[in-house]
């Protein structure tokens, strides 16, 4: 099916979200204000994307995605000037509350009551001001004051989404609304997309039934057993006597081929991430994505050290850039696996016959080595805006010659 045909096919298939066109108004009047400015602008996807089983939905597939690399990543875009349209899953993390709401305290943790004093409360003596504890003040006034920096000077829109469908349509409409934005847009794409949804036409109606309807409740001419009771996109197999599920699922029509060749503005940058389990396969699956859509920037990890380190690969030399926390200011992860930073590399040059750097090289990084080190802090992300603020504006420059 061609491209254009598969987006009519899809998009017919789903109604458009109900606030799709607030969100249109917001977006508008948004970026219409930056490029007045002449302003950079960023859209930054960030979270998961939940696909329903049935059309009033009690049960969906959702992924692991929390939403931190498109949060931290929008708060140092907003550091280097760019304005930030937040496309975000409901409920994950946000730009600047993430310090807090991620944290491992309880958010009143980080709260007091002062003592009260007769000019706060004069009626109430028992009632004083609540204020941030001594410890977290400094921290918390640095982060409120960007976080009011960049809202009063319009700097940070905030636009939701929850499930695949409502992804693609909000995406599909931010893209051709940044078109005035020409080469000033950049397309940050971090959210964790599905593969795999079910059609809507194959989807049950209602809550997917876990045990025995009696007849008087269904509309067939018999009571349904419970081994009969998959409806709509799901498929039976009766092996055992015990009941299961078997989820038939369609993979999402790739619409990043669109977004580069139609949606989105001349001129403008798209940079995809690419994440893999596997560190054999990371730079290949990137390289392959990249050629596949010919965008501009994959960013391939792993998810066991997706917090240390990245890899930029791009259609010119030096193709394969790898970007790393230096060991000494690594942060601690639950989830991270040390020892494997370095492997996705290290299997990329075997392949080729040229030795993998050493664990010295990433804390001693080279000019020209083709790696990065941390400069500041420890946050990977505060090492991948900056360089990727590098290739926008060679872009433009390119552009506007």
């Amino acid at each position: 099916m061609a491209h254009a045909d598969s987006e009519s096919a899809y998009f017919n298939n789903y109604p458009p979200p109900k606030a799709l066109p607030k969100h249109e108004s917001l977006a508008k009047s948004f970026i219409d204000y930056h490029v007045e400015s002449n302003r950079r602008v960023v859209l930054v996807t960030s979270g998961g994307t939940t696909v329903p089983l049935e059309n009033q939905t009690v049960r969906f597939i959702d992924n692991f995605s929390a939403g931190t690399r498109g949060a931290t990543s929008a708060e140092y875009f907003l550091q280097e000037g760019y304005a930030v349209i937040f496309f975000h899953r409901q409920y994950s993390l946000l730009p600047y509350s993430r310090h807090y709401s991620h944290s491992t305290n309880c958010f009143l943790d980080f709260m007091d009551e002062a003592s009260p004093t007769p000019l706060y409360n004069s009626n109430n003596s028992d009632h004083g001001p609540i204020k941030v504890r001594n410890k977290y003040q400094d921290e918390m006034r640095d982060v409120l004051r960007k976080y009011r920096y960049a809202k009063q000077n319009n700097r940070l829109l905030l636009i939701p989404y929850t499930t695949v469908s409502e992804y693609l349509f909000e995406l599909r409409m931010l893209a051709k609304c940044m078109k005035p934005l020409g080469p000033n847009a950049l397309f940050y794409l971090a959210a964790a997309v599905s593969d795999f949804f079910i059609p809507r036409d194959r989807m049950a109606e209602h809550k997917i039934q876990s045990s025995e309807i009696p007849k008087e409740f269904s509309n067939n001419d018999e009571a349904v057993g419970a081994e009969d009771i998959y409806t709509g996109g799901f498929e039976q197999k009766q092996a055992t006597s015990s009941k299961k599920l078997v989820v038939n699922l369609d993979p999402v029509p790739k619409f990043l081929q669109q977004l580069v060749d139609g949606w989105s503005p001349e001129g403008s940058m798209i940079v995809s991430f690419k994440l893999e389990t596997d560190p054999n396969i990371l730079v290949y699956k990137a390289q392959t994505a990249l050629k596949r859509y010919a965008h501009h920037l994959v960013i391939g990890n792993l998810l066991s050290t997706r917090k240390w380190e990245v890899v930029f690969v791009t259609p010119d030399a030096p193709y394969e850039r790898w970007i790393r926390v230096p060991k000494s200011r690594r942060s601690k992860s639950i989830s991270g696996v040390e020892d494997q930073v370095g492997l996705a590399e290290a299997a990329k040059r075997a392949g080729s016959q040229i030795a993998p750097s050493t664990p010295e090289d990433d804390d001693t990084p080279k000019e020209g080595d083709g790696h990065i080190g941390a400069r500041e802090g420890s946050e990977i992300e505060s090492l991948i805006i900056p360089e990727l603020v590098k290739l926008h504006t060679n872009m433009i420059v390119k552009f506007n010659q």
